[in-house]
């Protein structure tokens, strides 16, 4: 092959490539963006309620939480994130209970992997989709997820089921009186008297064959 022909391949190579190229680039200017600029979008940005950005304790409205500070999301964590503090009171009827005095999460050495939620028997706490946590300093990442005066959630007790009513008898009308058997001793009576007839009619049949 001459130098020339190979120039010429060469070039209109060249020109497929660059009209390839440009046709990606053409369609890509017309499609539609779907790229988000943060944090310019951050009041109609939607995260996934999968995400694990936060562990967090829910309260209720009268500042009550459901973690009975067994520990048992703190022996789970593989990275020591968790530590609970628990104390002793005395309850009304005199009985020594352990309950929440305060629980401390790292955020900095969370692997978020979720094993403290998983294992708590009570849903006391759970990850939130909070992704902003940047912050200035380390001690930040360290969190107490207990608020002030906050308290266990009484447990409500369960109300005593109703008591099922039993059916009201259905009165019956009284069955009719069966008709009275006769005696025994009347029909065998009327046997009796049949036999003692028959015997006489034969006997009677007997003599008149003698005579």
């Amino acid at each position: 092959m001459s130098s020339v022909s190979q120039y010429f391949k060469g070039l209109f190579q060249g020109i497929g490539g660059l009209l390839t190229g440009m046709s990606v680039t053409w369609t890509e200017l017309f499609t539609k963006k779907i790229t988000q600029q943060y944090p310019e979008n951050r009041k109609t940005l939607v995260i996934s309620d999968r995400f694990r950005g936060e562990l967090v304790m829910p309260h209720d409205a009268n500042n009550e939480h459901a973690c009975t500070s067994c520990g048992i999301c703190q022996m789970n964590c593989p990275n020591g994130t968790i530590v609970i503090k628990s104390k002793t009171i005395e309850t009304e009827d005199g009985k020594k209970k352990k309950i929440l005095d305060e629980y401390y999460y790292n955020l900095g050495s969370c692997t978020f992997c979720n094993l403290c939620v998983l294992t708590c028997p009570s849903d006391a706490i759970k990850f939130d989709n909070t992704f902003e946590s940047s912050v200035f300093t380390r001690g930040k990442l360290n969190m107490k997820l207990n608020q002030l005066g906050s308290k266990l959630r009484e447990k409500k007790k369960p109300e005593p089921k109703p008591v099922a009513e039993k059916p009201a008898a259905v009165e019956t009308a009284p069955a009719a009186p069966k008709p009275a058997a006769a005696p025994a001793s009347v029909e065998t009576e009327k046997k009796e008297n049949i036999t003692s007839q028959d015997s006489a009619d034969s006997a009677t049949s007997d003599n008149v064959t003698k005579e």
